[in-house]
């Protein structure tokens, strides 16, 4: 016991130190970074969509498109390329269309549900986050690279976990959901909840790009949006019969794992952001 929460422990240190230092680091190291988690999200997804028996997905070539799509899209904001840069990644979705005609499998509609899905579900997220990092400077008339917006997402999302786990391990007594995740209290999300909201308090006097309403707002969305991509991962897993998504990550299982609650945050902040019009 004592060694399965030190080897937890050692893992989500080193987890939150290698994506804060990638992502304070540079723009390239932060596009690397979820470059390679979205290929090895994808192919974590596809592993698990095809040990069900029931669907058989390309898991190399749905990777390949998601580390395309992270590093197209990356290119797109930073107006390194403009929109022919996607036309690989259009090829390829043809691609894992027309195969399927060819292949004589069992299930070619399930093959192609599940192929899209894991670039619209899984790698499209992880895409996002360029959005949320680079911006147009209307002073240089070129674009900034801010790392600040897609971290505070990953700090609300860190911080309602632990606020929701300590607030219901002390006093969660009303099921959030049940069905789905039967651990999860209502006491424990709305605790969860006050510590993302009130750092977003932190992040509103340091960084002033934004209003103290609005990332107040913002943390809210994330905490809502985040709460819902945990039991949709939940959801999966329960459907599939499988404890973790994988065991990449030592005592805190695979990348699904450690970043359900992003998957849905991440498009949530980027159209809460939009609606905005701030970005």
């Amino acid at each position: 016991m004592k060694s399965n929460f030190l080897k937890r422990a050692l893992t989500g240190i080193l987890f939150v130190c290698i994506l804060v230092g990638c992502m304070l680091y540079s723009p390239l190291s932060f596009g690397l970074l979820f470059t390679l988690i979205a290929a090895l999200s994808v192919h974590e997804f596809a592993h698990l969509v095809n040990a069900g028996g029931e669907v058989k997905i390309n898991a190399t070539i749905t990777s390949l498109g998601g580390a395309y799509l992270c590093l197209a899209l990356m290119g797109f904001c930073t107006q390194a390329a403009d929109a022919r840069i996607f036309l690989p990644y259009l090829a390829l979705l043809l691609y894992l269309m027309i195969t399927e005609l060819y292949l004589k499998r069992s299930n070619p509609l399930g093959n192609w549900a599940f192929s899209m899905l894991s670039q619209l579900y899984v790698a499209l997220p992880f895409a996002l986050l360029n959005v949320l990092a680079f911006h147009n400077d209307p002073v240089s008339s070129s674009v900034a690279y801010n790392p600040i917006l897609p971290l505070s997402i990953f700090v609300f999302i860190w911080l309602s976990d632990t606020g929701a786990y300590c607030v219901g391990s002390l006093i969660g007594k009303h099921c959030l959901f049940e069905r789905i995740s039967p651990k999860k209290s209502w006491e424990g999300s709305i605790g969860g909840a006050v510590f993302s909201i009130a750092s977003s308090f932190v992040f509103a006097h340091y960084y002033d790009f934004l209003s103290v309403g609005q990332w107040a707002g913002l943390a809210a969305v994330v905490v809502v949006f985040g709460t819902w991509g945990d039991l949709t991962e939940s959801l999966m897993k329960r459907q599939l019969g499988i404890k973790d998504s994988g065991n990449i990550l030592p005592g805190h299982g695979g990348m699904l794992d450690r970043f359900d609650s992003a998957l849905m945050a991440i498009p949530a902040a980027v159209f809460y952001l939009y609606v905005l019009t701030l970005i």
